[in-house]
């Protein structure tokens, strides 16, 4: 986010960030890690944060610090240890990788129905999930004038006080889908998750764009410097740098694009099998977009923590922050790109 004051670091709730993992969800036997949280840090390593404000700031300990701080037995590994290690090997904490992730690695959840975002992002999302809505509005209600704003709103049709109304609706769906009527409201149901989830990434991709130029932008005053443009691993790293954000972001955005051109093809030949074929190759790149994407708003949301705006700290402080903070873990970003094409 940004507006007249300069960038803003990227804050969201929870359930709702990238790169944060409040360990409320995963059940652990140690009462102060139940209030803790799991984030990547700015050099993409996982760390326990058992409290944050804005006068003490953030207190992390790295996970392999936790049996000394709890006086855990060394002689065999405390199962809370052994969870948050895997833990910590995710790359993202998005509630869409979540979700995925924690099955594939055996991690325990309290509750799975709570990897979701929150209904004030979902509020938020609804711009984005306009054009995913609309083929489906044509396609139950045609001609008929109803007031749509949100998903909610969609699915409370479907529930309508005029019970024969609703069935109506049930059943024209049902019809074109080639579906059971009790099939329905599942299908509801996925189709409005499996596609906030594309709203959702795009959304955390668009709002990275201001950073995006603000960091390529910072580069040039250090590339022109009369000292610093001497240094060769500097120069290194500052077109590292730029390539990385220029490749991670086209090929996100690459990738978004194909699922709403199938999207749109899916509309032309709707049905069940075609939703849950265009379904399962979203869910197949849940995880590589949300890890190319977390570590790319961790990157930009401590760039604008230290340079808010273009008058910020000079060229030396900014190609320090270049080498020792922005570059740190950027391989595990670059890495991404590869599962691009790999999939």
């Amino acid at each position: 986010m940004s507006d007249d004051d300069g960038l803003k670091p990227i804050n969201d709730s929870d359930m709702d960030s990238m790169f944060v993992l409040p360990l409320s969800i995963i059940p652990l036997q140690t009462p102060a890690l139940q209030s803790a949280k799991l984030i990547k840090n700015v050099r993409l390593r996982s760390a326990v944060e058992l409290f944050s404000d804005v006068q003490t700031g953030s207190g992390q300990v790295d996970v392999e610090s936790l049996p000394a701080m709890f006086g855990w037995p060394t002689e065999q590994i405390h199962p809370d240890l052994g969870i948050l290690r895997r833990l910590a090997l995710l790359p993202s904490y998005d509630v869409y990788s979540l979700r995925i992730s924690l099955r594939e690695h055996g991690i325990p959840v309290n509750d799975y129905a709570a990897l979701k975002l929150s209904p004030e992002k979902a509020n938020e999302l609804t711009r984005y999930m306009i054009m995913f809505t609309r083929p489906l509005m044509k396609m139950i209600y045609a001609d008929e004038a109803v007031n749509i704003e949100t998903y909610d709103d969609l699915l409370k049709l479907f529930r309508d006080p005029d019970v024969k109304k609703a069935r109506q609706r049930l059943e024209t769906m049902a019809q074109s889908l080639n579906i059971d009527i009790f099939d329905v409201p599942r299908f509801l149901e996925d189709y409005g998750d499996t596609f906030m989830s594309l709203s959702y990434f795009r959304h955390c991709l668009d709002r990275l764009e201001p950073y995006f130029t603000a960091c390529v932008q910072a580069l040039a005053p250090i590339r022109t410097h009369f000292q610093l443009k001497q240094n060769v691993n500097l120069m290194k790293t500052c077109d590292m740098i730029e390539e990385v954000i220029n490749s991670i972001s086209a090929s996100i955005s690459g990738r978004l694009e194909v699922f709403d051109k199938r999207t749109r093809e899916m509309w032309e030949n709707i049905s069940q099998d075609e939703f849950r074929s265009v379904k399962g190759m979203i869910e197949r790149y849940h995880v590589t977009i949300g890890a190319a994407l977390c570590g790319l708003t961790v990157k930009m949301s401590s760039f604008a923590k230290m340079f808010p705006r273009p008058s910020s700290g000079g060229p030396i402080k900014r190609a320090d922050f270049m080498m020792s903070e922005m570059i740190q873990g950027i391989d595990l970003i670059k890495d991404v790109e590869k599962q691009f094409t790999a999939q």
